[in-house]
């Protein structure tokens, strides 16, 4: 139903403005067609709500390297094409559907990765959902943010400080709520040294985290083009590989937060006696696991967006100047641009689609 109220964000000097009211019945799109298919952008029809759900008007998506993954048919999960996908999204709520009491319309507010679950599994009773096996993910079990407008269920939604621009907000619901839970999910207590594995879109923002929590950090990296900002953003110390850390005294955890493998093998070496890596980055190929972790009680865990409390904590940082988000700029026209750039690693450090 269209409402007055509903109407606000189409009116400017007391007058509706035409081309954007048109856009809220037929929105563009980045459409990805098929596997290993060219994204296009598509006219289509703009979304409406259902019961418990708001609609958004998006603007700024992060795309992800997991939308690199998602084209090429690379997650372990069925997922249907032609689709819009994205799930770094942050926006204008500019209409709600029935049922919705805790959002109003223009809000500013993003959504994470897991929009809604089965409600009846096991682990939905235990609060985790996260590992129920019928939840539903932005841009997988519905239409993404790649896209003018998108649906979303409105207790996904997280409202966002006043203090935080869109640009800055949309990575946080993917890249820095995923680093910050691993930083979390690792446990770190009071003197122990972190270390950053990787120093890319994740990277970037681990090292800042680290340093906002109050921990020693170091830096991971073999590009020494990148030494200089490591320190700018707080590193105590950069080196170039596991032997140079662990020349160095080792790190008590280390986030992986790079695509590498290999990479993520060759790290473990550095862990001090009960150390913990964190597996965050993604390649579909099997880590080594040395048989040194059985001398040094060393624990290799996978970590992903973890407890809702850690997005709220990660957007709070950001908000609050302790973390910056260094990003790539890009129109939805030029989406295919950015794509090509994440997909070659070329991006530093996330690419975000402004509309």
């Amino acid at each position: 139903m269209i409402t007055k109220s509903s109407l606000s964000p189409f009116i400017v000097d007391n007058r509706i403005d035409y081309n954007e009211f048109g856009r809220y019945f037929i929105m563009r799109a980045a459409v990805v067609p098929k596997i290993n298919g060219k994204w296009e952008i598509k006219e289509v029809p703009t979304p409406k709500p259902s019961t418990n759900q708001v609609l958004i008007r998006i603007h700024a998506s992060g795309l992800c390297y997991t939308d690199v993954h998602i084209t090429k048919g690379e997650l372990p999960m069925p997922i249907e094409f032609p689709r819009t996908i994205g799930h770094e999204p942050v926006g204008e709520i500019v209409e709600i559907g029935e049922g919705v009491t805790t959002r109003r319309i223009g809000d500013r507010v993003g959504v994470p990765w897991l929009q809604a679950s089965c409600g009846r599994c096991e682990w939905c009773e235990r609060g985790k959902q996260l590992f129920c096996q019928q939840q539903i993910g932005t841009g997988i079990g519905t239409q993404g943010s790649h896209a003018e407008y998108m649906l979303a269920y409105v207790d996904s939604t997280m409202l966002l400080p006043k203090e935080i621009t869109y640009e800055q907000a949309a990575p946080v619901f993917c890249a820095g709520y995923t680093v910050y839970s691993g930083l979390r999910h690792a446990d770190p207590k009071p003197h122990e040294k972190i270390a950053i594995l990787g120093i890319g879109g994740l990277g970037h923002l681990g090292l800042q985290y680290s340093k906002a929590c109050g921990f020693e950090t170091i830096a991971i990296t073999h590009s020494k083009d990148k030494e200089d900002l490591c320190y700018k953003m707080g590193a105590d110390l950069v080196v170039k590989n596991a032997e140079e850390l662990k020349n160095n005294g080792g790190a008590d955890v280390i986030l992986a937060t790079s695509n590498s493998s290999q990479a993520a093998s060759e790290a473990i070496s550095g862990l001090r006696p009960d150390g913990r890596m964190m597996i965050i980055g993604f390649e579909n190929k099997p880590i080594q696991v040395p048989p040194m972790i059985l001398m040094t009680r060393a624990k290799i865990m996978g970590s992903q967006q973890n407890s809702r409390e850690y997005l709220y904590e990660a957007l709070d940082y950001v908000a609050k100047g302790k973390v910056k988000v260094i990003t790539e700029t890009y129109s939805l026209d030029d989406i295919g641009q950015a794509y090509d750039r994440v997909a070659a690693g070329k991006v530093r450090f996330r690419a975000v689609i402004k509309n």
